[in-house]
């Protein structure tokens, strides 16, 4: 077999399944939206529902819109019909996934879930199927073929729900105006999380961790306030506190290639002035930005009057969790 022949078909029709989804959404999305907006405003929650593998993108559609900011549970239909309907209230909206709209576990629910004082959704490629029949809104998700070699194994047609689940929750956060610090506060263990809560001031070094030194001292003793901070560059600060200039390991290698008694020259005539900077009070990921567009190693965090109050290393972003 040719796999990467094999893996570009089974792309090609996954791609096919999405352009088709694509030409089928109609008002009936914009319908979906707004139901799941006005669930929202209610301080209600959507509860998604979906068997084998429609349940898993039906996880994985919950968890996206939890992450950004709408509330939402998943219901396993056979545990529905032993208790855990003692979740849903009404003002609920149900969100239920099943290509052919028959499964069995889907099916016997059905008339329970209409009781409720809900909202019923479904996501489906079969818009004559029990589940549609029921259904207070049907969002078609119809494909020509699986990428399965049988036609049978859910591929396309789970790629094909969980981009539209995704579509849904993004239109809603947007609508919503869902914002990055909402989003760090959905995700404070994470990389994202992180860098969206922490400042500059929070991961920078200082004390004798920061690398200070008057512009007429030597390379010499440059490089041993370098060592002694075990950092990879001087900060250059004049006699007020305003920043003068930094000079890198990188550059003493430069100026030695080229000047043998470099290390006897005053620091103001061989360092960088205007070094890149960020103030104290940016966010943690303004830093990172910095560092992957200006290809630095070492970012200077300043206060407001620009006096140098501490630097960030980018050896200590991955002890920080940050990348």
């Amino acid at each position: 077999m040719d796999y990467l022949a094999e893996a570009q078909r089974v792309i090609d029709i996954e791609l096919e399944a999405i352009r088709r989804l694509k030409n089928q959404l109609d008002q009936r999305f914009v319908q979906a939206v707004d139901w799941i907006l006005e669930t929202v405003q209610r301080r209600n929650k959507i509860i998604v529902l979906g068997v084998g593998k429609s349940g898993h993108i039906g996880r994985k559609i919950a968890a996206t819109l939890t992450s950004t900011g709408t509330t939402s549970v998943v219901l396993d239909p056979v545990d529905a019909l032993h208790g855990d309907l003692g979740l849903v209230n009404d003002g609920d909206l149900f969100l239920i996934l099943s290509y052919s709209g028959e499964s069995e576990e889907i099916t016997n629910l059905l008339p329970i879930l209409k009781r409720f004082d809900a909202h019923l959704i479904a996501i489906t490629g079969n818009p004559q199927s029990t589940l549609a029949q029921h259904a207070d809104l049907v969002l078609p998700v119809r494909i020509r073929r699986e990428a399965c070699p049988f036609n049978l194994a859910p591929t396309a047609s789970t790629t094909a729900m969980l981009v539209l689940g995704d579509a849904l929750a993004i239109a809603v956060a947007k609508t919503r105006g869902f914002q990055r610090q909402d989003f760090a506060r959905n995700h404070p263990a994470g990389a994202i999380g992180r860098s969206l809560l922490l400042r500059a001031r929070d991961i920078m070094r200082t004390g004798e961790r920061l690398p200070l030194i008057a512009p007429d001292r030597s390379v010499r003793e440059a490089l041993l306030t370098m060592t002694r901070a075990r950092a990879g560059c001087v900060i250059v600060v004049h006699p007020s506190g305003r920043l003068a200039g930094i000079f890198t390991d990188g550059d003493l290698r430069r100026h030695l290639a080229q000047d043998p008694n470099v290390l006897d020259r005053p620091i103001r005539q061989v360092m960088t002035k205007r070094p890149i900077t960020i103030r104290e009070d940016a966010l943690a990921a303004e830093a990172l930005r910095i560092f992957h567009r200006k290809n630095i190693d070492d970012l200077i965090v300043v206060n407001a009057d620009r006096h140098p109050v501490g630097l960030i290393d980018s050896q200590d972003l991955p002890k920080l969790k940050l990348l």
